[in-house]
């Protein structure tokens, strides 16, 4: 999210003479789901935040925020199969994580829900008319199988009690286009990865990995601990951290097409929700979290339990659980 407003920001500033094309091009990669007039006002209500002198002041926004982050396994397009995503009949959210901006936006808490978790679906209204019926038991990342964002968007709603005021999805293929725009990124990791199913063999230690291998780190489970999805969810907190440090050591300036690749990456990658789906707006939001370190991001995963019914799926643990939720709210 930093990165698209202010890679955009950059870039439409260095040159007026393409700044239109540009813009014009990198607007109309942005694909968008409107997900408000879907849901209706069943769902949480949004906060709405008390004014103060500094805010009415502030140029850009300062209310604390919650986005629904989803990261989509599907085999759509050569790119996205030749990287190895999903059933090609279909997606999953492989990746979910909700990020809580504080007001202020110089911190911030992702927390990761495990995909194997089980959860109650709820019914979603389909695009197409009519709705999905509710699903009692069914595992977490199913609700975007069966009614995409929208259905990602009230299921998490429904296991949170959270508003989420944003959505944003990144593919397979925007995942690695973005590492490699960026130069790569350095990860740590704290054992050796063997990992057939994801094509990644790593000794433990510091690594540095272009697209195609730090997608498949962010998608490997079976080469690590107990080869649950927990495990998964740690190396893809360790890429979040990781990304925003290259991010912000990396002067995109200095090189105005490396600043366009990157630009190019981020908005050919994105499903955003209509509030979302601009370059104004991006850069809006980049340019609010521009004092938010990678020092101030808090990683965490929803507390789960194993499932009584099945030892390979996860339920929320609770009170742990929804007392994390109540402090986003």
């Amino acid at each position: 999210m930093k990165a698209a407003g202010l890679t955009l920001a950059g870039l439409l500033v260095l040159g007026a003479g393409t700044a239109g094309w540009v813009y014009w091009h990198l607007n109309n990669n942005i694909k968008s789901v409107d997900i408000n007039s879907a849901l209706g006002d069943d769902r949480p209500a949004k906060v709405t935040p008390t004014p103060t002198a500094l805010q009415e002041e502030a140029a850009l926004p300062t209310e604390a925020l919650n986005i629904l982050v989803l990261g989509s396994d599907s085999r759509s397009g050569k790119e996205n199969q030749a990287l190895g995503g999903g059933s090609s009949t279909g997606a999953r959210s492989d990746t979910a994580m909700v990020v809580h901006v504080d007001a202020g936006r110089t911190k911030a808490t992702v927390v990761s829900i495990p995909r194997d978790t089980l959860v109650t679906r709820p019914s979603c209204p389909l695009e197409s008319g009519g709705s999905t019926a509710v699903s009692y038991g069914a595992m977490f990342n199913s609700a975007y199988a069966v009614g995409g964002p929208v259905c990602a968007v009230k299921t998490v709603e429904s296991i949170t009690n959270v508003r989420m005021d944003h959505y944003i999805e990144i593919d397979f293929s925007g995942f690695a286009k973005l590492v490699n725009a960026l130069g790569g990124v350095t990860v740590t990791t704290d054992e050796d990865i063997d990992d057939d199913d994801s094509h990644l063999h790593l000794k433990a230690g510091t690594h540095h990995l272009d697209g195609k291998r730090a997608l498949a780190l962010a998608r490997t489970r079976h080469g690590i601990g107990d080869g649950s999805d927990l495990g998964r969810i740690g190396l893809q907190q360790k890429l979040v951290k990781a990304l925003l440090e290259q991010i912000s050591s990396t002067n995109l300036l200095t090189s105005p097409t490396k600043l366009y690749s990157v630009a190019d990456a981020i908005t050919g990658s994105l499903t955003t929700d209509t509030g979302f789906d601009s370059l104004t707006e991006l850069m809006s939001l980049g340019e609010s979290l521009k004092g938010l370190s990678s020092d101030e991001v808090k990683t965490v995963t929803m507390p789960v339990v194993t499932a009584p019914s099945n030892p390979n799926r996860v339920v929320a643990k609770e009170p742990a659980a929804s007392e994390l939720w109540e402090s986003l709210r």
